[in-house]
């Protein structure tokens, strides 16, 4: 599987209030209205002009602060392909992956990504490719494969569950 689109590149300690505001926790509802708010404070452009496949592209730290679910799903509602970054926050990196959200922990990468160009992450090579080169990633676990080829956490268990279900 390969994903291709333009990079979004921030800095290091991106907190999960700067990818989805906190004031927004318990009053937004559904898809568009939370994908409206994404990066909103750090980047007032990102959520009218990023594009499905787009690639978000961060230093080290990246989301931590509180377990804000929304931080992630704002990211996938927008079509986000995957996050690269230096290294994740924990909480961040877990709702991310339960919400089928690619998040690639690849250092020199997200170094050499530049903010605008085009990037390529071939998820089965393994590979980043972008203008200063190719960059290669840490294997996804296969809990981690699974769980991103079903679209999440919930998705995964529900095929199990009707897989279960038919095998009885």
């Amino acid at each position: 599987m390969e994903i291709r689109g333009r990079a979004w590149k921030y800095g290091d300690n991106i907190n999960t209030d700067v990818l989805f505001p906190g004031k927004y926790t318990y009053t937004a509802r559904g898809r568009e209205e939370i994908a409206g708010h994404a990066l909103e404070d750090l980047d007032p452009s990102f959520a009218a002009n990023v594009r499905a496949g787009d690639l978000i592209v961060g230093g080290r730290n990246f989301g931590c602060g509180s377990s804000r679910e929304q931080a992630a799903t704002c990211l996938v509602y927008n079509g986000v392909g995957a996050v690269i970054a230096e290294s994740f926050a924990r909480i961040f990196y877990r709702n991310a992956i339960n919400n089928g959200l690619l998040a690639i922990v690849c250092p020199e990468a997200a170094r050499a990504i530049r903010a605008g160009e085009t990037v390529a992450v071939d998820v089965d090579q393994r590979a980043i490719a972008c203008e200063a080169g190719r960059f290669v990633f840490p294997a996804l676990s296969a809990t981690v494969q699974e769980i991103l080829q079903a679209g999440g956490l919930v998705e995964q268990v529900k095929r199990r569950l009707a897989s279960a279900a038919s095998d009885a």
